[in-house]
């Protein structure tokens, strides 16, 4: 009895990882890796616009969410709208939902809500980025 249930264990595991692999080939979806300059800002008039908390594609900004604005020549890259990123330096996965402005290159821009004394304290890095993208639109950068 013992032996069966060892046996059948043994065997979900490796179906288990198997399908997990198939699963894992059969997405769309690749995570690439690019090092960028990353700075940090905050939903204040002063910083971005007469409406702060509204960004370039309309999405509204709340202090807490998990979002990057994006220099324009990423966009080519595929960090679009709703691009997943993952940061170094931070847990879990940020969303672009914002543009920063023509004049920067290879730079994002971290949102942190209104604590001005955060954005500063992080002030200007080169970190690497990991984000999310179709794996048939892979473009070099």
């Amino acid at each position: 009895m013992i032996k069966r249930l060892l046996i059948l264990l043994i065997l979900a595991l490796i179906f288990s990882c198997s399908n997990k692999k198939e699963e894992k080939e059969k997405s769309p979806y690749v995570w690439k890796t690019h090092s960028v300059r990353a700075t940090a800002y905050n939903s204040l008039a002063y910083q971005t616009s007469l409406q702060p908390t509204i960004a370039a594609w309309g999405d509204s900004l709340k202090p807490g969410d998990k979002y990057i604005a994006v220099s324009n020549d990423l966009l080519k890259l595929g960090l679009d709208r709703n691009t997943e990123v993952k940061l170094e330096g931070f847990s879990g996965t940020f969303l672009v939902k914002d543009k920063m402005h023509s004049k920067w290159r290879n730079r994002i821009d971290i949102y942190m809500g209104v604590d001005v004394d955060k954005a500063i304290e992080y002030g200007v890095k080169k970190i690497n980025i990991q984000y999310k993208t179709l794996k048939d639109s892979l473009k070099t950068p």
